[in-house]
């Protein structure tokens, strides 16, 4: 019922690249038009990696870091082009003449509910809307902000609907994300308002988030025709991202403490009652009592292999559960490779190895750092070796 979201992971995009271009044919107008657009197009990714100029390069070394080029709006005639443009840029090439290492720190990952109110009605995934097909067109990769798109197969219009964002209850919210690999939930909604069939429409957007439904800033849109929604709810979207974008950098768009639930303590694994007067004892008689020490919260780097998108949001959510596990955050992300993730533990760096054998995953330690895997990605990754 909905549609599958856009992998953006491994691209830069420039949108709203406009160009006007003459020639003697449509299709000679059309090729100098996305020449054009190309070459506009990376000045404007300098412009906003670096805030200055940047170099000037030929035809063959852009067409060697785009990797695609998106028509946003175009009108064509006999010998003129008339266009406004998207140009992607493949992250890794792009990079290294960039000169960045490629990566940004990005927020913990937090479930998309996308609520449309069209007509007195609130839908999310009961059918296609254009909200959802938005989000789910939205490129995310040069976002701080980690979205969890659901594509609204299986089970998800029946999880995922107006009234779950209603909920309160901690624990289904904790399952319903478990089961999405998130660590919270955002909401994104907008209330359509029709002028007059065919006509004008306001959009009237909120930027919400959390199981209590807080609402973070909103703001209103409007096109002068119904056939111009789609436009309207990609700005829509780029506004929101902006609002969550800058609740992160305030601090104010952090998972809520209550969705994670502590694993208890049993007696037995406090270890054995030390009998004789300690350092950090207190005496009372003749009889010493131990006084438990509290454990160190500490950071570590734990590198993890990653086959595909959906292993990262898997392994944070498993790493996640691990008892003593404060926080993390993935600050590399290679798809196909080894991403990168900081870990705040309360304990040493065997201990966290212990509870991650203990999830299941393959532990390797080196360097005062971890590399963990799974069992079927460290077989395929052996084999890849191999065969080359």
């Amino acid at each position: 019922r909905g549609v599958a979201p856009l992998d953006s992971s491994s691209s830069f995009e420039v949108s709203g690249v406009t160009v006007d271009e003459v020639g003697d044919t449509a299709d000679e107008a059309r090729l100098k038009g996305w020449r054009e657009a190309q070459r506009k197009g990376w000045q404007m990714l300098w412009q906003k990696m670096h805030g200055s100029a940047g170099p000037m390069l030929n035809d063959g070394a852009l067409d060697s870091m785009i990797e695609a080029v998106v028509i946003e709006d175009e009108q064509i005639s006999e010998h003129r082009y008339i266009a406004r443009l998207g140009i992607l840029f493949d992250r890794v090439r792009s990079s290294q003449v960039l000169g960045i290492s490629g990566t940004i720190t990005r927020s913990p990952p937090l479930l998309v509910i996308p609520v449309m109110w069209n007509g007195g009605t609130a839908e999310v995934f009961e059918q296609r809307t254009a909200w959802q097909m938005a989000w789910a067109r939205f490129r995310a990769s040069n976002s701080p902000i980690n979205y969890v798109r659901a594509s609204g197969t299986g089970v998800d219009p029946l999880l995922l609907n107006a009234a779950q964002t209603d909920r309160r209850s901690r624990s289904w919210w904790r399952m319903l994300l478990d089961q999405y690999g998130a660590a919270d939930v955002i909401i994104p909604q907008v209330r359509l308002e029709h002028l007059w069939p065919g006509g004008p429409v306001i959009g009237h957007f909120s930027a919400r988030y959390g199981p209590e439904n807080r609402i973070l800033g909103s703001f209103d849109l409007r096109v002068e025709s119904s056939t111009s929604i789609p436009k309207l709810m990609d700005v829509g979207i780029q506004r929101l991202d902006t609002i969550y974008t800058s609740a992160l950098n305030t601090g104010m768009l952090r998972p809520d403490s209550s969705l994670v639930i502590e694993t208890p303590v049993l007696p037995e694994d406090l270890g054995n009652v030390v009998e004789a007067p300690t350092l950090g004892a207190e005496i009372f008689g003749n009889t010493a009592v131990a006084t438990p020490e509290v454990a160190k919260v500490q950071q570590y780097r734990v590198q993890f292999v990653t086959p595909d998108a959906g292993s990262v949001a898997s392994t944070e959510a498993n790493v996640r559960r691990v008892p003593g596990v404060k926080s993390l955050n993935t600050s590399s992300i290679a798809v196909g490779g080894t991403s990168v993730m900081s870990v705040e533990f309360s304990g040493d760096l065997a201990t966290l190895k212990i509870g991650l054998a203990a999830r299941g995953f393959r532990v390797e330690e080196g360097g005062g750092a971890l590399r963990i895997s799974r069992t079927s990605e460290k077989s395929a990754a052996d084999k890849n070796t191999s065969g080359q």
